[in-house]
Parts: structure tokens; C-alpha cells; sequence
């Protein structure tokens, strides 16, 4: 989910709410603690040089029960940070600590905000010998043809 998506949904709701990968409620007492724009430049496994942004959030729950984080107050917090920082509408990625620092995708689902699980993958498989998958439809690859 792009930040100009989050903050539109903000703007329609009255409690936030994060739903973890199994189901469960990040608690209701979460802080925002940092709103931030993380640059990464690397070079892939084939050679070619890249560059990925998204924008940051951490989310941080303490023992402070009385002052809960309302969608006005976040977007305050996200305006704030895109005057101050320059912060571009990227992808959202959110850092949450369970056993370890998890970090999450975003997505929308009705009710809650859903910290989505991420993934690694090869980003040059032409260039390292990983065969691409094709989708086969049946009965149209005949011996010979290179389809299968």
C-alpha cells in the first residue's frame, strides 16, 4: 500500500487498528514511534545496480495505556514528515517487534490496516540460471515445442 492510500483510509476512520500475519491485534496502545523514507541500493545477483524506497513506519507498544494514537494525530505525524523529510508516496513498509524486528507490507481489509508477511526473491533469474516459471495450459505443449 502506497502512503496516499494509507492516509486516504486514515481519513475515513475514527481507531487504527494492525492485524498481524496470524490474525492477531497489534494492542491498542501502540505508538508510531518513527515515520521515515528508507533508501536501498544494491546490485542483484545478475550485476545490474538498483535502487528500492518506502516509506517507514515502526510501530512500538508500551506499558502507556492512556494515550492511544488516533488516525487525526497520525496523519498529523506523516504530514509533518513528508514536509520535513521530502518523503515521497512510496510503498509502506512497518518494522514491529515480536521476538524479533519483523518487517511487513501493508494491505486494507474492512476493519484493520494488515501487516502483510514479506519475501525475498532473485531479481536476475535470466542472468543466474533460475529457470522461469510458465504457466502451461493443458493439452497445448506438444514434444519439441520448448513450452514445457
Amino acid at each position: 500500500m502506497k502512503l496516499s492510500e494509507f492516509k486516504a483510509i486514515l481519513n475515513t476512520k475514527e481507531t487504527i487498528a494492525f492485524e498481524l500475519p496470524n490474525g492477531k491485534l497489534v494492542p491498542s496502545h501502540f505508538h508510531v514511534t518513527e515515520v521515515g523514507e528508507i533508501t536501498k541500493k544494491f546490485i542483484d545477483c545478475g550485476g545490474t545496480v538498483r535502487e528500492e524506497k518506502v516509506v517507514n513506519f515502526q510501530l512500538w507498544e508500551a506499558d502507556d495505556y492512556d494515550h492511544r494514537l488516533n488516525p487525526k494525530k497520525l496523519i498529523g505525524i506523516i504530514q509533518l514528515s513528508e514536509k520535513t523529510l521530502n518523503i515521497e508516496d512510496s510503498e509502506i513498509e512497518v518494522e514491529y517487534q515480536g521476538e524479533t524486528i519483523g518487517k511487513f507490507g501493508m494491505d486494507y481489509k474492512g476493519e484493520n490496516f494488515l501487516l502483510t508477511s514479506k519475501v525475498t526473491d532473485c531479481l536476475a533469474k535470466d542472468n543466474c540460471g533460475i529457470p522461469v516459471k510458465v504457466d502451461v495450459v493443458e493439452n497445448t505443449c506438444t514434444p519439441g515445442s520448448g513450452c514445457c
